[in-house]
């Protein structure tokens, strides 16, 4: 073994010294107050919830008379604690109801033809040139002043001389001027010619008379060659009650019917529905060969009644 050295006793004794310090500073301080650090530390230990340790750490160091605070104490990490319940999202708002769109037509859309059956009133034209005397024998069939035959069509076109005008027809034969003198003449006057601008404008006011006077409309078709006969119309609304409904198409006796044309080929069978489509290839605006028609040249004309005749039979239906 090594001899001690000389400073190995002054380790010795400096050590005792502190050792005695320490339990003298101990004596002087208390048993009581070293034990409080050992009180808390337990408290929180077995504390059975994290918010009382928190509660006892805070108001053990707090001052008298001051207000809690949130503060936080050193304490060992609490137990987990458990997961918080999820507040109810807020309902939200409901969203404000889209503003209704307008309403149609109380009465709805209208499909109103005065002659459901057509060939009861149809007139096949007995000549390539006869399409007035045949179509006014329609018109009238459909008022009920007379009944379709081949006789009062001959009748009509025999008249001609009575009601032609040069203004009226250029060609000696029957203008739209000549048919409201022909249809006068056989009990139902008030029919007056008409132009348009456009076609839409020719056929909403044909539809807002059939709707108002109940009787028939001529349509001066094939570039004011041809007669139609009107006798009914659809539409989203009563033309004659609402101005915002909409035309959409026509009924047509067609007294070219049964033949076939070289321009225009088959024609459909009296009482035929033409859409707009079929409309608008088929009632284009007057533009004659024959000559000049001021007031006519370039716009639609129809032949238009313009009062009611009491004690018609013509009467409207609505399928």
């Amino acid at each position: 073994m090594p001899r001690p050295t000389a400073h190995q006793p002054l380790r010795s004794g400096v050590a005792l010294a502190v050792a005695g310090a320490v339990i003298l500073v101990g004596v002087a301080i208390g048993v009581d107050r070293l034990e409080v650090p050992r009180q808390v530390v337990s408290a929180v230990v077995t504390s059975p919830s994290p918010g009382a340790a928190a509660s006892l750490s805070s108001e053990a160091s707090m001052p008298i008379g001051a207000a809690p605070s949130p503060a936080s104490s050193a304490s060992p990490s609490p137990s987990p604690s458990p997961s918080p319940i999820p507040s109810p999202s807020p309902s939200p708002s409901p969203s404000p109801s889209p503003s209704p769109s307008p309403s149609p037509s109380p009465a709805g859309p209208v499909d109103i033809n005065l002659a459901p059956d057509g060939d009861a009133v149809f007139s096949s034209q007995l000549t390539k040139e006869w399409c007035a005397p045949a179509g006014l024998t329609s018109a009238l069939a459909t008022m009920g002043l007379v009944k379709a035959s081949p006789a009062v069509q001959r009748r009509i076109a025999g008249r001609i001389k009575e009601w032609w005008t040069k203004a009226d027809s250029r060609n000696f034969g029957w203008g739209p001027l000549a048919m409201t003198k022909a249809l006068a003449a056989y009990g139902a006057p008030g029919y007056t010619v008409q132009t348009f601008k456009t076609r839409t404008a020719a056929l909403r006011a044909a539809g807002i008379a059939l709707s108002k006077t109940h009787e028939p409309v001529l349509l001066l078709a094939w570039w004011g060659a041809h007669t139609w006969v009107m006798t009914g119309y659809r539409a989203t609304g009563d033309l004659a009650a609402d101005p915002k409904a909409s035309f959409t198409g026509a009924y047509i006796v067609d007294p070219w019917y049964p033949r076939v044309s070289s321009i225009w080929g088959h024609v459909n069978p009296p009482g035929h529905f033409y859409d707009l489509a079929g409309l608008k290839r088929n009632y284009i605006a007057w533009t004659r060969p024959e000559g000049h028609y001021p007031g006519r040249d370039g716009r639609w004309v129809a032949v238009i009644p313009t009062r009611s005749l009491p004690g018609t039979t013509s009467q409207p239906t609505s399928p």
